[in-house]
């Protein structure tokens, strides 16, 4: 199948998102700073994240490529907080609904990223 692998990354990432925006979730509940929450579930996601989307969806478990992965990760933190920056300064105060926003665009800059820079 020619989308096989953006099918299986979709699959994987909708476990990695439902984990990362729980983690996000839970700390903008106990009053943390949107870009801390950000910081702590973009942690915590490249933690659960590196074998899924590895094994998983790239079939590939080189713990060397790690680096790189990180580097997407901070690539797409990067985009997540200047998007609920522009979000507040605009006037979206709920930062719940303004990171759900982000889910799609973010799905598909981390899936390029993935592909063709970590396990390429």
């Amino acid at each position: 199948m020619k989308y096989e692998k953006f099918v299986k990354f979709l699959l994987v990432g909708g476990l990695n998102t439902l984990f990362g925006y729980s983690i996000f979730a839970l700390c903008i509940y106990i009053n943390f700073h949107y870009t801390l929450a950000v910081l702590i579930s973009t942690i915590l996601g490249v933690i659960f994240n590196f074998k899924t989307i590895g094994n998983i969806v790239f079939k590939n478990n080189n713990n060397k490529l790690l680096w790189k992965f990180v580097c997407v990760y901070i690539i797409t933190y990067l985009i997540s907080v200047g998007f609920l920056k522009l979000c507040l300064i605009c006037g979206f105060i709920n930062m719940y609904i303004n990171s759900i926003i982000l889910i799609i665009p973010n799905s598909l800059i981390t899936y390029t990223l993935m592909k063709k820079f970590v396990f390429s």
